[in-house]
C-alpha cells in the first residue's frame, strides 16, 4: 500500500508566527489565569514535537502546518481552548475524537471548546488532554 502524500506546510512567516511573539504576549497579559494559560501553552507544545505556537486571533495559538487551537482568554471563569481545523469551516465530515474524560464541547462538526477552571483543574485533566491534542492534529 502506497502511504498518503506528505502535506506541504503552509508558510507561517510572519513575526507573530513565532514563539517569541507569543513569549511578548504572555509577558503583557493581564489575565487572572495567566498561570494556567502558561501551563496550557506547555501542555500542548510536548504533546507533539510538530506543534509550533504564534499569536493569531490575538490569543496564543497552536499549528502543525495548519492553525488548530487558540487559546480562549475571554471565558468569564477559567479559560478556554478552541480546538479548529484552521481559519475556515471545512465541508464534508466532522472530527471523529475519543474523549473518555468527556472534555469536548462541540460547537460543530469540526470546532470544540475544552474549558478549564484554572490551573489545578488543567493540572488534573492533562492526561486527557494530550490524547485528544494528538487526535484532533491528525485531522488537521
Amino acid at each position: 500500500m502506497t502511504p498518503p502524500p506528505a502535506r506541504k506546510p503552509a508558510p507561517h512567516t510572519t513575526p507573530a508566527d513565532t514563539t517569541q511573539a507569543v513569549d511578548a504576549f504572555m509577558h503583557a497579559l493581564k489575565h487572572p489565569h495567566k498561570a494556567a494559560v502558561q501551563r496550557l501553552r506547555e501542555i500542548i507544545l510536548a504533546a507533539d514535537g510538530d506543534i509550533a505556537e504564534g499569536v493569531k486571533w490575538n490569543a496564543p495559538s497552536f499549528r502543525t502546518h495548519e492553525y488548530f487551537a487558540t487559546t480562549y482568554l475571554r471565558a468569564k471563569a477559567g479559560i478556554g481552548l478552541v480546538l479548529h481545523l484552521g481559519a475556515k469551516a471545512r465541508a464534508g465530515g466532522g472530527v471523529k475524537i475519543d474523549d473518555p474524560g468527556d472534555l469536548l464541547q462541540w460547537l460543530a462538526k469540526d470546532r470544540a471548546m475544552v474549558t478549564f477552571a484554572d490551573e489545578a483543574d488543567l493540572a488534573a485533566r492533562r492526561a486527557a488532554l494530550t490524547g485528544i491534542i494528538r487526535q484532533w492534529i491528525a485531522h488537521v
